[in-house]
């Protein structure tokens, strides 16, 4: 089975990466359903539930394929997947916000949970930058920033917990704010039908993102395109397909709060990418395997998701096109990063 997979031909391969992308779309669908019961039903709440439940599972399928490529000594198509998947998860707030027609997404939104995500995403990509630019020591062949990683990205939940329990300031609210109110009829199902669902689906996820994996390298070879492109472009926007379906299906559901805290949740644990990446990478750090059209994605998610707090501090009800100013200009950010990464390859 695997010695097929790593030989299939382009149109086999090409006929799996459709497959895998569809079956992430259908199942990130209905994961948007399982979690938000879960959030009424364990008390978690939505933004907490968007960050550890939602995030983590509809990035299973990216973090496999991550790893997997890593391990194959792929860098490039491992970070690149890692941190396109960051870039493109946050351009589909943008999308969520045209679906939400009321009113600004950010605007109706707003919460110290997403606010303190946020807060953790910057300081969580900003220990990658610190990653590429410090000496590239290694520890059994890990950098000294992995495990940093690790523990910010536990430590940053606990604040954000800790702070949704005992917050010290209220974002105002307005008539088109929606609160994080449980749903009576989640209250009446089964917690453990609930669980099981939640592990099915969150399997199905990650069996997808191994398969996406070998078909994307074998794409790689027979096109000639690099594994930056690949991975920057198109498997990072189908591993982020469930966080497209389920922002889009949450704002749907009027559960606003989820919606925004499923991506930067899942964009603050799509940083793990990198460090089960550099674990799995045998070739020393992966911080310094990389071109530096692939780092500029570290430093265009670090500007789109700064623009996307200030989106959620400044609260504007309307802006250009119905959407808020932080969507129109998080467009513009991914826009420029593509056409550099095309230009540069």
């Amino acid at each position: 089975m695997l010695a097929w997979l790593n030989h299939m031909a382009l149109p086999t391969a090409l006929g799996i990466f459709v497959a895998c992308s569809i079956v992430i779309g259908i199942v990130g669908t209905r994961l948007t359903h399982v979690v938000d019961d879960l959030a009424d039903r364990t008390g978690l709440g939505e933004a907490i539930a968007g960050a550890v439940l939602l995030g983590m599972a509809t990035s299973l399928s990216g973090i496999v394929l991550s790893t997997t490529a890593a391990w194959g000594d792929r860098p490039e198509l491992a970070m690149s997947n890692a941190l396109g998947g960051i870039a493109v998860q946050t351009l589909f707030l943008t999308i969520a916000d045209l679906v939400h027609k009321r009113a600004n997404l950010e605007h109706a939104a707003a919460s110290i949970g997403n606010l303190m995500q946020g807060s953790l995403l910057l300081c969580l990509l900003s220990l990658l930058l610190v990653g590429r630019f410090t000496p590239e020591w290694t520890f059994w062949q890990v950098h000294p920033i992995t495990p940093l990683l690790f523990i910010g990205y536990l430590f940053g939940l606990r604040l954000v917990d800790k702070v949704q329990d005992n917050p010290m300031w209220h974002p105002a609210q307005t008539r088109e704010t929606r609160p994080d109110v449980p749903d009576e009829q989640a209250l009446k199902r089964s917690l453990t039908s609930l669980w099981l669902a939640f592990l099915l689906m969150a399997a199905t996820l990650g069996l997808a993102g191994w398969m996406l994996e070998r078909s994307a390298t074998i794409i790689t070879l027979e096109t000639g395109l690099s594994q930056a492109v690949i991975g920057a472009l198109m498997t990072s926007v189908v591993t982020s397909l469930p966080e497209l379906v389920t922002s889009v299906a949450a704002v749907r559901r009027g559960a606003l709060t989820l919606a925004v805290g499923g991506i930067i949740g899942g964009n603050a644990f799509d940083v793990l990418f990198v460090a089960t990446s550099d674990i799995a990478y045998r070739g020393g750090s992966i911080y310094h395997a990389i071109p530096d059209n692939i780092a500029l994605w570290i430093a265009l998610s670090l500007l789109m998701t700064g623009i996307l707090i200030m989106g959620l501090i400044r609260r504007e009800e309307q802006g250009p096109g119905r959407i808020g100013f932080e969507s129109v200009a998080i467009i513009g950010c991914y826009l420029t990063g593509a056409v550099i990464l095309v230009i540069g390859k």
